[in-house]
């Protein structure tokens, strides 16, 4: 069968699900290392991750970024797209667009301009020209304003179980897209000119807005039943559904610099980036990663055995990011969990920062910025199912310490707002670190010891766009990767 001759009931969940798997494997591992909460384990593997450590950023590093998430929201795209007359898929058209959104914001703060509004034609058009990231931006802005306006629009079509993120519920789904819509603006924080009083505008119209209050979770029926059924961050991270390991299990451990952070400095690291974890052990620590020793065990990024940050044995990301809430007794009972976990596209705490960081900015437009900040924190112990006491307990041990607590200055509290984000989207989102990294410096993470450059500002165009599209592409070579000049993306360049 034509892709032109499926319906959006069908295409809803795979474009969903498509999307989610390239964020649950390349998306994920990539943030992971580059923001230093993983390591490759060289206990295991000798020199492990060298072009991610360098970076060795070219056309053919992850690749799978691009080319998955063009495809994938490809589906989408077919969804917004489709032929309707009798307005019989409205709501349909707006899950689809506000999805998509999510994941072109993905695509463009990683590489910049990129084609859209040509994109995803097919054979129609195998040389779509190149968007500006500006225009992009506004482009999916303004679909994710049209997509609330179709929720509105009291259309009685109804989705029920193709929604497979909120069920139908229209409420949920237009918090998520006010939601989406902060995270773009917020992204332009540093941004100047048109696009500066483009985001003042937005801002002031989401002033009062309701944002999503719980994690934003997919799941078209995940299970242990056989390796397709999976949750693809299981399949590859973990466990086949035959209980194997899975491809990417062994290579994937704890970082020296996530280890000394969540046990709070022990052993008295003087390098400035810890100082202000000294004595603070992070609570979370035990739902995160594996306890060696009863502490987080990680491997400093490129040493090897023998040299310094390299112990016998490293932690591993363990059940709060694996399933969420809950411990397995059995292997078995592991497998069957986190099989059928949802697959995360936002988290609770994501939107518990971004309304702390708005407040923070823009206190005339939005409020609440302390509150909004601890809840953030406690949103993330209760996604790993750690108890609330003591989310509690550790929001009082931070409370005066600047940079990792809401005290001192406004840059210390941005300090704050994102090393706290990078703690709470471990394993699931980390890419929005990276960005937020990009954008504001913070949180403040060690380069590994084998880097030779700094961290990128960007991804390159992959080979195959470069085959595909060749009179299109913009011609960048690796300077331009870490380099800030017209090729980097849009808010990244202040």
């Amino acid at each position: 069968m034509s892709i032109n001759n499926v319906n959006p009931n069908e295409l809803l969940p795979v474009g969903i699900t498509a999307n989610y798997r390239v964020q649950a494997r390349d998306v994920n591992q990539f943030a992971n290392v580059i923001m230093n909460m993983t390591a490759g384990n060289s206990i295991v593997y000798g020199g492990p991750f060298t072009d991610y450590y360098v970076p060795n950023i070219n056309n053919t590093f992850f690749n799978g970024i691009w080319d998955g998430l063009y495809r994938a929201t490809a589906n989408l795209d077919k969804i917004v797209t489709y032929n309707d007359p009798t307005n019989k898929y409205v709501k349909q058209k707006a899950i689809a667009k506000i999805v998509k959104a999510n994941y072109i914001q993905i695509l463009t703060d990683f590489y910049g301009d990129m084609p859209h509004s040509e994109a995803f034609k097919g054979q129609n058009n195998l040389a779509p020209k190149y968007d500006k990231g500006e225009d992009i931006y506004k482009a999916s802005y303004a679909e994710l304003e049209n997509a609330k306006a179709l929720i509105d629009s009291g259309a009685r079509d109804e989705v029920g179980a193709v929604d497979i993120v909120f069920g139908g519920d229209r409420a949920k789904w237009k918090a998520f897209a006010n939601t989406l819509q902060l995270r773009y603006l917020l992204r332009m924080s540093n941004v100047t000119g048109d696009m500066a009083t483009f985001r003042d505008q937005k801002l002031a119209l989401l002033s009062g807005a309701t944002f999503i209050d719980e994690d934003v979770l997919e799941n078209p029926g995940y299970s242990s039943n056989n390796d397709a059924q999976q949750n693809p961050y299981t399949n590859y991270y973990l466990y086949t559904g035959s209980g194997s390991r899975g491809s990417a299990y062994a290579i994937n451990v704890a970082s020296e610099n996530a280890a000394i952070i969540l046990n709070g400095n022990p052993d008295g690291d003087t390098r400035g980036a810890y100082q202000k974890f000294n004595n603070i052990v992070d609570l979370r620590r035990p739902r995160m990663f594996t306890l060696i020793g009863g502490k987080v065990s990680g491997i400093r990024q490129g040493n090897t055995p023998g040299q310094p940050g390299v112990p016998s044995a490293a932690s591993r990301f363990t059940f709060g990011i694996n399933i969420g809430k809950g411990t397995p007794t059995s292997t078995e009972e592991y497998i069957d969990l986190a099989s059928a976990k949802s697959g995360c596209i936002m988290t609770r705490a994501e939107s518990k920062f971004l309304q702390a960081e708005a407040a923070l900015r823009y206190p005339s437009l939005f409020s609440s910025a302390l509150s909004n900040f601890n809840e953030g924190i406690a949103a993330s112990f209760d996604t790993y199912g750690s108890a609330p006491n003591l989310a509690d307990q550790y929001i009082a041990t931070i409370a005066a310490v600047p940079g990792l607590g809401f005290a001192g200055s406004t840059t210390n509290k941005i300090d704050a707002i994102m090393t706290q984000k990078w703690i709470a989207l471990a394993g699931r989102n980390p890419e929005q670190s990276f960005f937020d990294y990009s954008r504001t410096g913070f949180p403040v993470t060690l380069s590994a010891t084998t880097a030779s450059k700094p961290k990128p500002n960007r991804l390159m165009y992959p080979l195959s766009e470069i085959i595909a599209n060749s009179g299109n592409v913009p011609k960048i070579g690796t300077e331009d990767v870490f380099s800030k000049n017209q090729y980097t993306p849009f808010w990244n360049r202040n």
